[in-house]
């Protein structure tokens, strides 16, 4: 038999809600919430951000002869982590057992419209590699999508659908969103479309995931399944604070951790593929490391803060300003620097031509430094020679480590993707190998990936140091 009274858990809740509902007359800073205002706060949000929100559907056409690297006695296929399509950018999206030859994959994602004349955000993994899109609105009506641009360094995409008049979701600031905040998650978990989960805003600013090259994730509770992926994380505003991206999963469900890119990040990468087709980003030129009590021990600070310059790039906007080998920055535009993430992430997000004002520590003395940014090189060079070796490759998160088989803590890259008859499958390199250096040279994100390809040069071979299993070895790959 069901009480007359409210559940203390209830009660707690429903407080939390008085902001969004009218206080008692008279009453200055309480208010009386009932369960059934409660309830009608989240009620508002589906009604509003439901009809914006799209099954996306993506049919791939593998190449003739393509190999994902199974044995042939193999039943299972061994990336298929999840047994879903959440997160399937890791390997593709071949269906369980082994893929068959020339058949069309299907995958699914989720995605949310941001414009009246049909513009659609989602995740880039989720139409990565995408012959054919179609987005499935809340009313029943399918129709084909176009890819505007993408983003992979921040895994989100831009697509459009022709039409007018669709409702669509303006973005809120993510900044602005404190831990302990209720938030909605909405999309198609196991392609049951228009699903929305309630729960709160876990932690702010988490990095070093290795999911994405620039992080910056809101962590929810909020339940994230299979399928939710590049679907909106929603405020009691309905107003988009992040999109949806990754989950951290034993099983492949929904385990009460999740990640959304916030939405401040998604809005300028938006912005910019509308209006330019493509994500330019602030290039500052400068190698850093965190600085740590021995660190700060050895450079007589009088506690671990800032972040330390071990190179700085020859004639780069850091060269030309005056930064030096051992300054250390502990200050841009008037933020204090508390992650090396964060610094970067922000100066990602600033326009080439931007002045970047850094507070500086040389041996004990406080400089003041402007560096007029440059144009950070969006991975062409580095994207032509990974296209004529023939490998596609991604970040090596912890969870996918396991599934592997190796330690949660490899640091190394993973290949995900292998063209038939290219060199790296000639040399005998497959999917689900951990590449560990180039040329030499350590790599342990595809940052570091990139960085190493473009500095190849006119170089006819590339040295690649892979593991398989137990197993590590050299490939020596000529460049097309």
């Amino acid at each position: 038999m069901l009480s007359k009274f409210p559940s203390k858990a209830l009660l707690i809740a429903s407080a939390l809600f008085c902001q969004a509902v009218i206080p008692v007359q008279g009453a200055e800073s309480t208010c009386v919430c009932s369960p059934e205002q409660t309830s009608k706060a989240f009620t508002a949000v589906a009604k509003k951000a439901i009809p914006a929100v799209v099954f996306i559907k993506v049919e791939s056409n593998p190449s003739e002869g393509e190999d994902y690297g199974y044995p042939q006695d193999q039943q299972q296929n061994p990336y298929d982590y999840f047994g879903d399509d959440f997160l399937r950018r890791f390997f593709g999206t071949p269906p369980r057992g082994r893929p068959q030859k020339q058949m069309p994959q299907i995958s699914q994602g989720s995605g949310f419209i941001v414009s009246s004349d049909g513009y659609v955000m989602t995740n880039a993994h989720v139409v990565n590699g995408a012959d054919k899109i179609s987005v499935i609105l809340h009313d029943g009506r399918e129709i084909d999508a176009s890819i505007v641009g993408t983003d992979p360094r921040t895994d989100l995409a831009v697509l459009k659908i022709e039409g007018k008049d669709f409702p669509f979701l303006n973005f809120g600031n993510s900044d602005d969103m404190e831990i302990g905040e209720w938030v909605v998650a909405i999309g198609s978990p196991f392609q049951l479309e228009a699903s929305l989960t309630v729960g709160v805003v876990s932690a702010k600013g988490r990095q070093n995931l290795r999911i994405t090259d620039l992080e910056d994730f809101i962590q929810t509770d909020a339940a994230i399944n299979p399928g939710n992926s590049g679907g909106p994380l929603l405020n009691l505003k309905s107003e988009v604070i992040g999109i949806n991206t990754a989950i951290v999963s034993r099983s492949g469900g929904y385990m009460g951790i999740g990640f959304a890119i916030p939405s401040n990040m998604a809005k300028n990468v938006m912005t910019q593929i509308i209006d330019k087709g493509v994500v330019t980003r602030g290039f500052l030129g400068v190698s850093l490391q965190p600085v740590d009590k021995d660190i700060a021990d050895a450079f007589n600070l009088e506690k671990p803060e800032g972040a330390l310059v071990s190179e700085v790039v020859k004639d780069s906007p850091a060269d030309k300003a005056g930064l030096k080998q051992g300054d250390i920055i502990i200050e841009y535009n008037k933020t204090p620097v508390k992650s090396l993430g964060g610094f970067r992430n922000d100066i990602s997000l600033m326009e080439p031509g931007a002045t970047l004002s850094l507070k500086v520590n040389r041996k004990g003395k406080i400089l003041d430094i402007n560096v007029v940014l440059g144009k950070a090189a969006e991975g062409q060079t580095p994207g032509t020679i990974t296209h004529q070796i023939g490998l596609e490759v991604s970040n090596l998160t912890p969870e996918l480590a396991k599934q592997l088989g190796y330690d949660a803590n490899e640091q190394a890259i993973v290949v995900t993707k292998i063209k038939p008859g290219s060199p790296a499958a000639t040399a005998g390199i497959r999917p689900g190998f951990l590449i560990l250096a180039i040329n030499h040279k350590k790599v342990t994100t595809v940052e570091d990936f990139n960085t190493a390809i473009s500095e190849i040069g006119n170089k006819k071979r590339v040295l690649i140091l892979a593991r398989q299993g137990n197993i590590t070895r050299f490939y020596s790959i000529k460049i097309e």
